[in-house]
């Protein structure tokens, strides 16, 4: 049957189909199994697919864009007449024209949107069926490719212009070579959120727009450079933020979604009116008072956030619910101008429920949270998240700019441009870490060892597909692959090793992440994701954070984190979970209940002692968690996946490994291993190293151990539970803020040239 047939599972479900194609189509099809052919993304390493499914299923380059849009997306595999007709369809609404170039490549323009995440679109080449679809990735402006960005030079110079003594020629530069054009527009573009329709009841339906304004220059010789004096606005003068957007002179001025290139979006303080300009301080403080009225009429957001860790540790380590602010980064110098006084952030990871708000934490050199009791560079929260918010679209959850409006544009008002800011820390004031309670982390690591949540250590060499943790209450899934455990020499080993890792919470995408060579590949619902372009990515009721090839955080909404590292070939998996699952999980991971005795719980309820278990009774536990095969939330898209986990049971019963090794004076690895193997973690090093006859592996074990250690060090609930609030704005009094600001970022710049910021020692489990 093989010969004629491919065998293949999906959620579950095995589908048989003929290897025979002819007569079916992938157009408007992609992702169905069909009767004789596939159009699933699996297809390919199956040699499944349907005759036409590259040209229907397609994939672009490059596969991510900025939500701003303007970046060609080239379709791959389809090739046109040139300069043919081509409509590119985004979303199922937005209908753009595409182009193709004289060699017959087709291209689509990504459009202006107001939201991250994978953007769904089909092209038509008749202008009437649009049955060839694909998706690319809408980022974060601000993480976006720099190389397609339009950069402001002095960007202090931008933000404080036509307050005293700042004057003079603005500048910015962009890579002319990204516009095929000899002649070019600058244009400005400005942002604003306003008030759709008014109800009965006097609630506002907010929507959000960013349109052109203006030029700043047409037909202009497309240098990669451009300076201008500017002049007051005053009938743009209501547009406070905005971008700067470079495009080809032949498109018309202000025209959407063609190709270009963009600025960040800034405080457009260099075309405010002529009355900003005369007496900037005054004409910060009428808008800063405004602000200060509309902020008593606004909800209550700061009642719904998540505390902010005690310690620098801390936030560093809780990865599922914290994240680095990249405008305050240790890891990038300390360029703290927000926060003068801390050399790192983080923000939250999640929007709040209600109203899309977000947490923001910062630490001083010493590790410790600073708030803004004690100092103008305290932690501040947001009542728009900088990252956006899901659904996104709609004010405040747009990704970047609602933020932008609600809690930077104010903090240049009362703070930035007059010294105001006890108005501004009045309505934004550090909440603390009165509340904050550390997530618990257990791992799983070399071959494989397991520490559970509440700190028991055991081994489980089975071979299969087994629940790490359950908790159906929670909606959560995270399972395990083990496959056995191959020497250097090619002879297997009676070992196991964890080779893929899958996980899902409640409606969310289902993520996997699975060895592949010396790296690790993630999938989304069974299609692979290229981390080639963006190291973080939004998707649905999950993130993903991929820093390096070896590194992969997957992070849930409910501010679960589980964190996969590839250690000299072999994957590590932490889970951390925060106090909601407090009694919620069973699994390998065992109870989180801070009673280590009953982690050892079959699937089937009953209790195996952990005083007194023996390996054999360990092994009968570990078996049991095996998942079934309605429940697999893996990908089978390999004829040996679907030979050794697919077709047989999840659990191998007839693989017994070798539950201890003796270790030989006579052994000429014994005296090396003995000698690298010692302290906490020895036990698991000298069992790596003897299963598989490699110090290497052995070595990497214990590095994951003391990893693993060094995590639960820094997630250690600190005896200083935060700090009572000082009187706000006390020191705010003595002097003007915006001086402190200014003179206090020259200083931290003069003292990183003399000597490196004392950095606060994190271990990170990668």
């Amino acid at each position: 049957m093989r010969g004629n047939f491919k065998i293949f599972c999906l959620s579950g479900l095995l589908i048989i189909f003929s290897s025979n194609t002819a007569g079916q189509t992938c157009r408007g099809r992609c992702g169905d199994v069909l009767e004789k052919c596939s159009c699933h993304a699996t297809c390919m390493s199956l040699m499944s697919c349907c005759a036409d499914y590259n040209q229907s299923c397609f994939q672009v380059m490059p596969h991510s864009s900025s939500m701003l849009g303007g970046k060609a997306l080239r379709i791959l595999g389809l090739d046109l007449h040139p300069h043919g007709q081509l409509l590119c369809r985004f979303k199922g609404e937005i209908l753009r024209d595409g182009f193709v170039d004289a060699e017959g490549r087709a291209y689509c323009i990504s459009p202006l949107l107001y939201e991250t995440g994978w953007i769904p679109f089909d092209v038509s080449t008749d202008g009437i069926k649009f049955d060839r679809s694909a998706q690319y990735f809408s980022v974060h402006p601000s993480k976006a490719d720099p190389a397609y960005k339009v950069t402001l030079v002095n960007a202090t110079q931008w933000q404080y212009y036509g307050t005293p003594n700042v004057a003079g020629r603005l500048e910015f530069t962009w890579n002319s070579f990204l516009i095929s054009a000899e002649k070019v527009n600058i244009e400005l573009w400005g942002y604003r959120e306003f008030k759709a329709k008014e109800e009965t009841n006097a609630s506002a339906f907010l929507e959000a727009e960013l349109r052109y304004l203006y030029s700043l220059g047409r037909n202009l010789t497309n240098t990669g450079a451009f300076s201008f004096i500017p002049e007051p606005k005053e009938d743009y003068s209501d547009w406070e933020l905005g971008n700067i957007r470079i495009t080809a002179s032949s498109n018309l001025e202000g025209a959407r979604d063609v190709q270009g290139l963009w600025s960040g979006g800034h405080v457009l303080a260099w075309h405010l009116e002529q009355a900003f300009r005369e007496n900037s301080e005054a004409w910060a403080h009428n808008k800063c008072l405004k602000w200060d009225v509309l902020e008593e009429n606004l909800p209550n957001f700061l009642n719904e956030l998540i505390d902010c860790p005690c310690t620098l540790a801390q936030a560093r380590a809780d990865t599922g619910r914290f994240h680095t602010d990249y405008s305050c980064d240790i890891e990038r110098g300390s360029v703290c101008t927000y926060h003068p006084g801390c050399v790192h952030c983080v923000r939250a990871i999640h929007a709040s429920p209600i109203h899309g708000s977000g947490q923001q934490c910062c630490y001083d050199s010493t590790g410790a949270l600073v708030l803004t009791g004690d100092s103008v560079g305290g932690s501040t929260p947001d009542r728009a998240h900088d990252w956006g918010s899901p659904p996104y679209v709609k004010p405040p959850r747009v990704p970047g700019y609602s933020h932008w409006l609600y809690d930077v544009m104010s903090f240049y008002y009362c703070c930035l441009w007059s010294p105001h800011c006890h108005i501004y820390l009045k309505h934004r004031p550090s909440s603390g870490c009165q509340n904050y309670r550390p997530p618990r982390a257990g791992v799983v690591l070399g071959d494989p060892h397991f520490i559970t949540f509440d700190g028991l250590r055991y081994t489980f060499n089975g071979k299969g597909e087994y629940y790490l943790v359950s908790s159906p209450e929670k909606g959560l899934s995270v399972q395990a692959r083990t496959e056995q455990v191959k020497r250097k020499n090619g002879t297997l080993t009676k070992a196991t090793r964890l080779s893929s890792v899958a996980m899902k919470q409640d409606a969310s995408d289902v993520i996997e992440v699975r060895v592949a060579g010396a790296h690790l590949q993630v999938l989304r619902n069974q299609n692979i994701l290229a981390f080639t372009e963006q190291r973080w990515m939004d998707l649905y009721g999950v993130y993903v954070f991929s820093p390096s090839p070896g590194n992969v955080t997957v992070i849930f909404s409910s501010g679960v984190g589980v964190e996969v590292c590839l250690y000299e070939g072999t994957m590590a998996v932490t889970v951390l979970l925060p106090e909601e699952f407090y009694n919620h999980t069973q699994g390998l991971l065992g109870s989180m209940n801070s009673d280590p005795s009953d982690d050892l719980t079959i699937q089937l309820g009953e209790v195996i002692s952990s005083a007194d278990a023996t390996l054999e009774e360990i092994f009968t536990f570990g078996a049991s968690w095996n998942i079934s095969k309605n429940s697999s939330l893996f990908t089978y898209d390999s004829e040996h996946l679907l030979d050794m986990y697919n077709i047989p049971p999840s659990h191998d019963p007839t693989f017994v490994p070798a539950f201890s090794l003796p270790e030989s004076l006579d052994d000429p690895l014994v005296a090396e291993m003995l000698t690298m193997c010692y302290g906490e973690g020895a036990q698991f090093c000298k069992y790596d190293t003897l299963t598989t006859r490699d110090l290497t592996v052995g070595n990497a074990t214990l590095k994951a151990y003391q990893k693993h250690q060094a995590l639960l060090h820094a997630l250690k609930p600190d005896d200083k539970l935060g700090f009572v609030l000082g009187a706000v704005g006390s020191i705010l009094a003595l002097v003007t803020v915006g001086i402190i600001i200014s003179l206090h970022n020259r200083k931290q710049k003069r003292e990183r040239k003399d000597k490196p910021i004392q950095m606060v020692n994190q271990q990170q489990t990668c």
